[in-house]
């Protein structure tokens, strides 16, 4: 594939069929993707796979959880930052709008927040899922270096025909997930990325993006 193609097709997808992702596709992905970017070369994730009846027992226990309202454990960093403004909080309205009414959620449902947690505690049916960790002595510039090696894994599962969902809503439920997948207290969550094959015959969503002239400035050019 293309990496224009993979990059324009690359999206969250909320919607996984259960057929399994073949190990050795995973290890093509992961292998390559040993080069993304990581400034001093500290390469400083660490990834566990989880797949079969770990990730269905995962599922299971973080499900029970979202569907008893359980608020979650304690925050070990903020998915967002206070007091968003414009245009950050204008983009975040209008994607979330999108998003969960694809799902089939309404605004105004009073029980959108547990069925919100239970859709994405489910992985939206995805057969794997990556939960990517950090050393705890890692600073902003490693977080940094995370996020592009995820960006690079992403974009190579495009070129397998796969599709991905970046899910930072595992850090809700950290203290489950560290237990099925054995990380130690020195590692912190950072996100769970849920892995498959899209599944046919639901609504496909592609939340808009803002005008590269809105977030560029060209200088001297």
């Amino acid at each position: 594939m293309d990496v224009y193609e993979a990059v324009d097709s690359r999206r969250a997808v909320r919607a996984f069929s259960d057929e399994p992702v073949p190990k050795e596709v995973l290890e093509r992905v992961l292998t390559a993707a040993t080069r993304a970017p990581s400034s001093g070369n500290l390469q400083p994730w660490h990834l566990y796979v989880v797949t079969g009846e770990p990730l269905a027992e995962l599922k299971r226990t973080a499900t029970a959880r979202a569907r008893a309202g359980d608020p979650g454990d304690e925050r070990e960093y903020p998915m967002y930052p206070g007091g968003l403004a414009s245009p950050y909080l204008d983009r975040f309205a209008a994607a979330a709008a999108q998003r969960y009414e694809s799902l089939g959620i309404e605004r105004d449902d009073p029980d959108r927040p547990r069925k919100i947690a239970t859709l994405n505690s489910e992985a939206f049916g995805a057969p794997a899922v990556l939960f990517c960790y950090l050393d705890r002595t890692m600073g902003p510039g490693q977080w940094a270096d995370a996020g592009m090696y995820l960006q690079t894994v992403m974009l190579l599962l495009r070129a397998e025909g796969l599709h991905s969902c970046p899910q930072v809503m595992w850090t809700v439920y950290r203290k489950t997930v560290s237990r099925a997948v054995g990380a130690d207290d020195g590692l912190v969550l950072f996100c769970g990325v849920s892995v498959g094959f899209e599944k046919e015959g639901v609504p496909r969503l592609r939340t808009g993006r803002a005008d590269m002239t809105e977030t560029v400035s060209f200088i001297g050019v």
